[in-house]
């Protein structure tokens, strides 16, 4: 064992054993440590427990289409003549065909306004549909009741929004717009996006809303690994009108992407804000220690001790709080945060309902900023304990 790691040991142990005496600035630089882990920890958990939603049902056997150029559903419009040319190919085209012809479906997304169970107006997406369009949802499962009727005014809604709404069961009455739905069955996605949803006939819709003939989105199940490629080629043959194919994993990818860098460039910067206040309580406190130890480092000093160990003991110190600081926030995000459901605005400007996810890759980028505040406020005072003027201090011990 080196004489320098036997030094700076030495004078770790001390500074350690010295905390209890300086215990309410020490715990005000724990808690202030703690507070940063916490606030930046929510904002993760929150990007995280949004990229989870979003993500989760993507399939790559199932294709969107979206037409007009746009990679918004909300602004997405096809042609009829596309949807007649993709019927029509099916196979050549690259769709899976089933017994009942090609597995193709047409969507279209309006948004309507209900009130929670609280009384407070929401905005949320109601799909009109094909009958094929749950199918193509592979993750999607009625849990409860059965699929709308075609044809009439039933509802199919999703799980989170069900209880949002205070929907315990099929059968009851919800308003949106001008008319009342029945609820046939909740969906569950696995958490995915479609529990925030309300699923209904397509002609239901469009005779509810005035949309007369509109489609905006087509979904299709893909015919093999060459079903994408081929669904591409033959978009310009059906329409003049630009249309898009991806996949639906390749759509929730983006709309995750767009969303987790939105709530992680926010929360970012006041996380650094707030590890800036951190920084300089850290340095306070470590000023005190140093301060509160100077007869101590000075006599150890005279007994041989260098000035590297008098510094590495100073900053082990600090970065020993800061870990205290960073458990005891992440405990709490943890405990407190991971699950907490939340909504935010989706893609299409309605409520997207959500679990925060407080996961170990978020947990370890606010302990890493924790470190770095410990580190950064317990560096000038390191550096001072070795410049301490040892005469001075043994004279201030007399």
């Amino acid at each position: 064992m080196s004489s320098l790691f036997r030094q700076s040991l030495v004078l770790t142990r001390a500074a350690l054993a010295g905390i209890p005496r300086r215990a309410a600035v020490s715990l005000s630089m724990i808690l202030s440590i703690a507070l940063v882990v916490a606030v930046l920890s929510g904002f993760l958990a929150m990007a995280a427990g949004l990229g989870q939603t979003l993500r989760s049902g993507g399939s790559d056997d199932v294709a969107v289409i979206l037409g007009g150029g746009g990679t918004q559903e909300i602004t997405s419009s096809i042609p009829p003549d596309a949807v007649r040319g993709l019927t029509g190919l099916g196979a050549a085209a690259g769709i899976a065909v089933g017994p009942a012809g090609p597995l193709l479906g047409r969507e279209l997304l309006v948004p309507v306004e209900v009130k929670a169970a609280d009384g407070t107006p929401r905005t949320v997406s109601l799909r009109g549909m094909d009958a094929a369009g749950p199918v193509l949802r592979g993750t999607a499962m009625i849990s409860s009741g059965r699929p709308f009727a075609p044809g009439s005014r039933e509802i199919v809604v999703g799980a989170r929004l069900a209880r949002d709404l205070g929907v315990e069961a099929p059968g009851g009455t919800i308003r949106l717009g001008p008319l009342g739905w029945t609820v046939s069955g909740i969906v569950s996605a696995s958490g995915g996006a479609a529990e925030s949803e309300v699923w209904a006939d397509l002609d239901a819709v469009r005779s509810a809303f005035d949309r007369q003939g509109e489609v905006q989105v087509l979904r299709v199940r893909l015919d093999g690994p060459n079903g994408l490629a081929e669904l591409r080629a033959a978009l310009p043959q059906v329409s003049a009108t630009p249309l898009a194919a991806l996949t639906e994993a390749e759509i929730l990818a983006g709309q995750s992407a767009r969303m987790e860098r939105l709530v992680t460039h926010f929360g970012w910067p006041i996380a650094v804000l707030m590890a800036v206040g951190a920084i300089a309580g850290a340095v306070n406190t470590m000023a005190s220690s140093v301060s509160d130890r100077t007869v101590e480092i000075a006599t150890l000093r005279v007994l041989g001790f260098g000035r590297t160990a008098a510094f590495a003991a100073t900053l082990t110190e600090a970065l020993v709080l800061a870990t205290v600081g960073a458990i005891l926030g992440a405990f709490a995000s943890f405990a407190i945060l991971d699950g907490w459901q939340a909504s935010t605005l989706g893609a299409d400007g309605t409520q997207l309902a959500f679990g925060l996810a407080v996961t170990p890759t978020v947990l370890l980028q606010a302990g890493a900023l924790a470190l770095l505040v410990g580190a950064l406020g317990g560096v000038f005072p390191a550096f001072a304990a070795t410049r301490l003027p040892i005469v001075d201090a043994l004279r201030g011990r007399a």
